[in-house]
């Protein structure tokens, strides 16, 4: 396997170990925030349990207190009937009576309290019930919860070990240049390497240069996208799908013989490898560019001579392959030095 090839395998390779140990990572941070959660509604429950307990232990304090005022009340009644049979005017004894009716007016008053609790002592042992019995219920979840979040952090932790020594074993086969690049931008962006694909980058949507795009298409070098710096690679798998779910396109028709311009396919071209040769006429003059087939890179000079182009390069043409297209020299001098994806994927 071309080296170039095997570095993006073992990249991608430790991409989806990263992605792996950070999701175990995750979960493992997860588990004691959900056990927190159930002892936030524990503590809650108990507060409830301790408010419903106090409510009980007031209403037995103010009970006592009722209690103790009456007993009080009848002593001030006891007493002031005994002094009214000393008094030696009839003021005196209007004066004890009216006390002895204002007594007994509270004695009432103090039993209707005691009452008011009785009947709410009831409610108030309900509430305390009700309170035990969903502690209790959340206390068994929150067992429950801490046993699995144990049992579920012993098993990631387990998973963490393996996916770290993967990890290590992944980072061996990868240059040392490109782990660090990998290393960097993945630890600020989640993810260092991305694939292409429509000429963008797929990590970040950002389109990519004409040249770029074929630089990574080639796969001859490593190249980063200018957004986000991640690496890039291409898949030649996606195009193929791509191109077996595209819709049908009408059938080409052939190029024209006394065409102005033709464009050819050479596999093998003056050491250059394969190529597309564009030929053109115009004022009597034939022109030939040559570009290289996986960067769209012009190569060389224009090359320009006399009279028709099948006359000026006939060995230019014998052995290649006639192709479509047919741009103008306006359209040729805007492409400058390198082809655009149109016409490298036309």
């Amino acid at each position: 396997m071309h080296g170039m090839l095997l570095d993006i395998e073992n990249l991608l390779k430790l991409q989806d170990v990263d992605k792996e140990i950070r999701r175990l990572h995750d979960e493992v941070a997860e588990l004691p925030k959900r056990v927190a959660v159930i002892e936030q509604k524990l503590a809650g429950t108990k507060a409830q349990l301790e408010k419903a307990h106090a409510a009980v232990k007031a209403d037995e304090a103010a009970r006592r207190k009722y209690e103790t005022n009456i007993s009080d009340l009848r002593g001030k009644i006891s007493k002031y009937r005994d002094q009214s049979l000393d008094v030696k005017t009839n003021e005196q004894y209007k004066a004890l009576l009216h006390e002895i009716q204002f007594a007994e007016k509270e004695i009432t008053s103090n039993e209707d309290k005691i009452l008011e609790l009785m009947v709410n002592a009831d409610t108030r042992d309900k509430e305390v019930k009700a309170a035990q019995v969903e502690l209790k219920e959340e206390m068994a979840e929150i067992d429950k919860e801490k046993e699995q979040a144990r049992q579920r952090t012993a098993e990631d932790e387990k998973l963490l070990a393996e996916a770290r020594a993967k990890r290590d074993q992944v980072r061996t086969g990868i240059r040392e240049d490109l782990l660090r690049h990998y290393e960097r931008v993945s630890k600020f962006r989640g993810s260092g390497i991305s694939e292409v694909r429509d000429q963008k980058c797929m990590a970040c949507q950002v389109m990519l240069r004409p040249q770029t795009y074929n630089e990574v298409r080639s796969g001859k070098e490593t190249v980063v996208c200018d957004s986000c710096q991640r690496i890039l690679y291409f898949n030649p798998k996606e195009e193929l799908v791509e191109t077996k779910e595209a819709p049908h396109r009408p059938k080409r028709h052939h190029p024209k013989i006394d065409a102005p311009q033709a464009w050819y396919y050479r596999p093998e071209f003056a050491g250059d490898g394969e190529v597309f040769l564009c030929l053109t006429n115009a004022s009597g003059q034939a022109s030939r560019r040559v570009y290289d087939i996986h960067t769209g890179r012009l190569i060389g000079d224009i090359l320009i001579r006399e009279g028709d182009f099948r006359q000026a390069f006939p060995e230019d043409i014998t052995g290649s392959t006639r192709l479509n297209g047919n741009w103008s020299e306006e359209d040729l001098d805007g492409f400058g030095a390198e082809l655009p994806m149109v016409i490298l994927d036309s």
